[in-house]
């Protein structure tokens, strides 16, 4: 056992040795710097970051360098990295409608004050491959005087509020503050605060798969995007020896409000209902997916029919939308298992056996 041991522990300290190896590519190619990810890779390090549940670009980047890219192994890295770091507090909730915002478009109205703002989006591109982007040293292009300015922006939702035609989300009680996903575990029923962290935090390809389930008539709800904003905001902590909040950071966000039909109820009037997603970074696709599929949980509490649809079933949804409980149960399946299945193995050739005795005695008869 012994020899073992040791043997595979020089197996896998090669493996690591390989693996640095195939991580750096061929030394005659520059290395990327963690600046570089990013900087240029900033979609890659927004995911991880809101996956992760940790706002740290450099760290995000370094955990993606270190990945080799896998996204989901970066996630995990950062994952396990957050859990060595103290908590000294809890910051107050974030005011979205003060957003300094780069982007913001709704799909529901053409003229909204404010206006639409394209912002840095692939909405509009050809999704030709840019062969110019093989050169080196090409400038950034420069953007026009006067984008850099932020003027604050209402809510397009409030435009139906106004006329009592969207229904109107309660308050949450300030001195109930939701449960904290990333250290408590999940326990259902969960109340839409804690649907919402599991979503934002959730793979981006397995709630998009959801949300695109909902489009194709499974929970069959049709979505506008009532208003999707991409900016920055920022972050307060009271500090109690002061009296007041103080300003510690900023973090750049991505806000979808969905708009969606609802015929009414015995108590409540045909009205619009919303979905709603918040992420971390630039993350369009991911939190236009979380408010349709937050609007296809919220089935129960509208007095809606359960259609039995995957997106409306909040144990399937939420058990299977965290990317490294799934990973870590998947690929534990490739370590050792060589007991059980010398039992399964054993079992086998057992049933075999019986069966050709069995066959056997009916022929002899």
């Amino acid at each position: 056992m012994y020899v073992a041991v040791k043997g595979g522990e020089k197996a896998i300290d090669s493996a690591h040795d390989w693996m640095a190896e195939e991580r750096r590519g061929d030394p005659d190619v520059a290395e990327l710097s963690v600046p570089q990810i990013r900087e240029q890779l900033s979609l890659a390090v927004n995911r991880v970051m809101a996956e992760g549940s940790l706002y740290d670009p450099d760290l995000a980047a370094l955990a993606i360098k270190q990945a080799r890219g896998d996204m989901i192994e970066a996630i995990f890295l950062i994952r396990a990295y957050r859990t060595t770091l103290p908590r000294f507090g809890a910051s107050l909730p974030v005011e979205t409608t003060e957003m300094a915002c780069d982007r913001r478009i709704s799909a529901t109205f053409k003229d909204v004050p404010g206006g639409q703002v394209l912002g840095p989006t692939f909405d509009y591109t050809h999704r030709l491959l840019d062969f110019a982007l093989e050169a080196e040293g090409l400038e950034a292009p420069e953007r026009e005087a006067g984008e850099a300015a932020h003027p604050r922006m209402p809510r397009v939702t409030e435009f139906l509020n106004q006329e009592g035609l969207i229904q109107t989300e309660p308050r949450p009680d300030v001195d109930t503050a939701p449960r904290d996903l990333t250290r408590e575990p999940l326990e259902l029923p969960a109340g839409r605060p804690l649907r919402l962290q599991a979503l934002s935090r959730g793979d981006e390809g397995f709630v998009l798969s959801m949300a695109y389930s909902t489009q194709r008539g499974y929970a069959k709800n049709h979505p506008f995007v009532g208003e999707l904003r991409i900016g920055t905001v920022p972050v307060e902590v009271e500090i109690p020896e002061l009296g007041f909040a103080v300003e510690v950071g900023e973090v750049v966000l991505t806000e979808c409000e969905t708009v969606n039909q609802f015929t009414g109820s015995k108590l409540e009037p045909a009205q619009f209902t919303r979905g709603y997603g918040l992420v971390f970074g630039q993350s369009e696709r991911k939190a236009i997916s979380m408010a349709l599929v937050d609007r296809a949980l919220r089935w129960k509490e509208l007095g809606e029919d359960d259609k039995g649809a995957p997106a409306q079933d909040e144990e399937f949804v939420l058990y299977h939308c965290d990317n490294i409980q799934a990973t870590g149960f998947l690929e534990h399946i490739k370590l050792p298992h060589y007991v059980d299945f010398q039992s399964e193995l054993e079992l086998v050739r057992r049933l075999r056996r019986e069966t050709e005795g069995r066959v056997q005695q009916e022929a002899a008869e």
